[in-house]
């Protein structure tokens, strides 16, 4: 089906789902913000898949400790301070007075429950468990005060502790993520409450009129997912919703001529890149030119993985689809990344040069291969995929793709059903990402729960798990870029692009804080006074 089939139907649901505002009092439509999103949450477990989508919408009901500002900044959340008191020993002081929506106390004993819980999430296809496996034991200093000691040194774990939303142990003693579907477990800490979800279509949130942080900016909050992108930039210039997110990179320059309409835009934290399965002998979708099976695995050899990041002309993507709004990658963590490693050559595009790889690795006349990815996920996606097939096939790699809804990809993604997929992983540490994605998969450390593809390699792991026990920073620093300059020579991932992501808001209703994160939240749009 073409991509913009959907288009019709897609405006119909917006517009049939916003007219359900029209029966709220005038006053409450007033402080009610409208949201278009890209991408529903998957599930409202905060625990159950660690991704953009799902950490975006639920951080508006849940709070963290420590909370990441869009500047990089950490600052507080539940957490009214922290500090380092040894190598091994972290010190918390928690903010007083904190109830969950149901006016449940907030505690030290809630940290020890959720720290637990965590990697006990049955199912996960992107558990957060390397957040707290460094976490040995929880020391209760008095009511406000908890001390966290770790196993070793660990000089992320205030940027850990960002990452994970806490839970009540007695509302959520015996929590199934289904119980947070449907409403019932949905209960935080967060500056908003939970007032209806129907997965794909919308999240209904109304203020907490009891937050810590004080009074809500809205009443009410209606976010509906509109994946056709063409209905979220008609929503937004006819007024029809307050806040548009991932607007297509075409219209941006559009929006931006528009009187009633206000465009933020931020160089992201995210890259977009290729993970092709280097592990498995035989991989799915993989054959040669006749379609018959290959004796092995071309994608373990890395002149095979070289020539394929050769054949992708990543500047012509940047320039042509996504209208400059990105940039080349040449490593996996983008500028705004502070720890990513420094003076790393562009990526290069030759197709001479990966042939004569393709020939050398035992392929003169390539292969055929379908690669996967998302559709409706981030800005463009599907359009990146086909240009990135015509370059491996112009290298005689011939290729097919395939897209698929996000939560079916992501599925399929985890249970190792692809040779080779598109996707982004967004983090402000570089050291994060290379833990998170290529780093050897170790349910027992919690090391690569998003290692899809199972690449392994020790010359990598050793520098790496050495920077994440380093205290000292310049240390640290030399020990990621070792492992970066690693993971880009031997093509752990291929990098494809720096993801610039870009909002559209009705000037008279809001000023929003552009997420490096590529966050669409509450949290960031201010009211405008009238």
């Amino acid at each position: 089906m073409p991509r913009n089939a959907a288009r019709p139907a897609a405006s119909w649901r917006l517009l049939a789902a916003l007219g359900c505002l029209a029966v709220l009092p005038a006053a409450a439509q007033a402080n009610t913000l409208t949201i278009a999103a890209m991408t529903s949450p998957s599930a409202l477990d905060p625990h159950y898949h660690s991704t953009n989508n799902n950490n975006m919408a639920l951080r508006q009901i849940f709070d963290p400790l420590i909370n990441e500002a869009n500047n990089g900044k950490l600052v507080p959340g539940l957490a009214e301070s922290w500090r380092v008191v040894d190598d091994l020993t972290w010190e918390i002081r928690l903010k007083p007075d904190v109830r969950f929506h149901d006016g449940t106390p907030f505690g030290a004993e809630d940290l020890a429950f959720t720290f637990n819980r965590v990697p006990n999430v049955p199912n996960s296809p992107g558990p957060f468990t390397p957040y707290v496996r460094s976490i040995k034991s929880i020391e209760v200093v008095d009511p406000l005060t908890v001390r966290i000691h770790t196993h070793q040194p660990n000089p992320f774990l205030d940027y850990d502790l960002t990452r994970i939303m806490m839970l009540s142990r007695s509302i959520h003693a015996d929590a199934t993520t289904g119980g947070f579907n449907t409403g019932k477990l949905a209960v935080g800490t967060g500056a908003y409450r939970y007032a209806g979800f129907i997965l794909n279509e919308r999240l209904t949130l109304e203020a907490n009129p009891a937050f810590h942080g004080g009074k809500p900016d809205w009443d009410r909050v209606e976010t509906r997912y509109v994946s056709n992108s063409g209905a979220r930039v008609a929503a937004i210039l006819a007024g029809e919703v307050d806040l548009v997110d991932s607007v297509p990179v075409q219209d941006v320059a559009r929006l931006k001529r528009e009187a009633a309409i206000e465009v933020y835009g931020t160089e992201s934290y995210g890259t977009a890149y290729l993970f092709p399965d280097s592990d498995r002998e035989n991989a799915p979708f993989v054959t040669d030119k006749q379609g018959r099976p290959l004796a092995k695995n071309p994608l373990r050899d890395t002149r095979v993985r070289e020539a394929l990041s050769l054949g992708i002309n990543r500047q012509g993507i940047v320039d042509r689809l996504l209208a400059g709004q990105g940039a080349p990658a040449e490593q996996f963590a983008p500028p705004a990344v502070a720890d990513r490693a420094p003076g790393l050559p562009p990526l290069a595009y030759d197709v001479a040069r990966a042939r004569k790889l393709l020939a050398e690795a035992g392929y003169p006349d390539g292969f055929r291969m379908t690669i996967h990815g998302p559709n409706g996920f981030f800005t463009s996606d599907g359009d990146v995929l086909q240009a990135i097939a015509q370059g491996f096939s112009r290298i005689g790699v011939e290729t097919q793709v395939e897209v698929l809804p996000p939560a079916n990809f992501f599925t399929r993604a985890t249970n190792r059903d692809f040779a080779m997929f598109l996707t982004t992983y967004t983090s402000n540490l570089a050291a994060n990402t290379l833990r998170q994605v290529v780093m050897t998969r170790d349910p027992e450390s919690g090391n690569g729960p998003f290692n899809r593809q199972r690449y392994s390699n020790p010359a990598l792991d050793k520098p790496l798990a050495e920077a994440l026990r380093t205290m000292d920073p310049a240390r640290r620093q030399a020990l990621t870029s070792e492992a970066m300059r690693i993971s880009v020579e031997d093509k752990a991932v291929i990098p494809v692009f720096y993801l610039r992501v870009n909002w559209a808001a009705r000037k008279d209703r809001l000023t929003y804080d552009p997420s490096p994160n590529w966050d669409t939240t509450a949290l960031f749009a201010t009211p405008v006074k009238r």
